[in-house]
């Protein structure tokens, strides 16, 4: 969902909203679209594997 939104939402939907913010030399809409999108997808990633190592060790079944 919250990739969907970013990737989408922001890169698409909401890019006039946001073209006139100035990030790295281009505007903040065409930012979402090619580097943002993939930065949240990692960063999920990243917090599916802690919050799925945490639940491991509550339950005792951790590597």
């Amino acid at each position: 969902m919250v990739w969907a939104l970013v990737s989408y939402g922001f890169g698409i939907l909401l890019r006039p909203l946001v073209s006139g913010i100035p990030v790295g030399g281009t505007d903040l809409g065409f930012w979402f679209a090619q580097q943002g999108s993939i930065i949240v997808f990692i960063a999920i990633i990243f917090h599916y594997a802690w919050r799925l190592n945490k639940l491991d060790k509550e339950f005792g079944v951790e590597e």
